[in-house]
């Protein structure tokens, strides 16, 4: 499922992109197709030129699904990202396993991930640990207030220690 070869970076909208908190810097600015949600305003636009600098493969990971491309993208000013199709079986996830874990874990097909969300837990990190054969930094975001400069600087940290790992 995935595409390319360098690390994945797997986004969340509601909490990381969406905090629950309004923002202290004010809405954004209205949007032509607003589509009467009247949280989009505590997206950062900043966010999206900060995910397009780590220079990965972004993959939305998110209960919006598609609608992540038709209504987020924009107006973070991000093209077109794959979007993971979590199934909609009737299995029950592991006990504590949050039920994105085991599918971003196989759609990742062995590549090098973060996952950006508010719901990680500690069973998430040793699982992942436990069964993906490739660094991985799941971060949870705080969902009141969003991402953060510091979540970007842990994640740019990790890619350059990966990077110096690699070469």
């Amino acid at each position: 499922m995935s595409l390319g070869a360098g690390p994945l970076v797997f986004l969340d909208v509601d909490g990381p992109l969406i905090p629950f908190k309004a923002r202290l810097s004010g809405p954004a600015a209205p949007f032509a197709d607003d589509v009467g949600n009247p949280l989009l305003d505590r997206l950062d636009p900043a966010d999206g030129r900060r995910l397009l600098a780590l220079g990965c493969q972004l993959v939305w990971a998110t209960t919006w699904m598609a609608e992540a491309n038709e209504v987020i993208s924009p107006r973070l000013g991000l093209p077109d990202l794959p979007v993971v199709d979590f199934p909609d079986g009737d299995e029950p996830a592991e006990r504590g396993l949050h039920w994105k874990t085991a599918d971003l874990v196989r759609w990742s097909e062995g590549r090098p991930f973060v996952w950006l969300d508010d719901e990680i837990t500690d069973v998430d990190r040793r699982w992942i640990a436990a069964h993906h054969p490739a660094p991985a930094l799941p971060r949870r975001v705080d969902p009141l207030v969003g991402l953060t400069a510091t979540d970007f600087m842990t994640v740019r940290d990790w890619l350059a220690r990966l990077s110096t790992a690699a070469g």
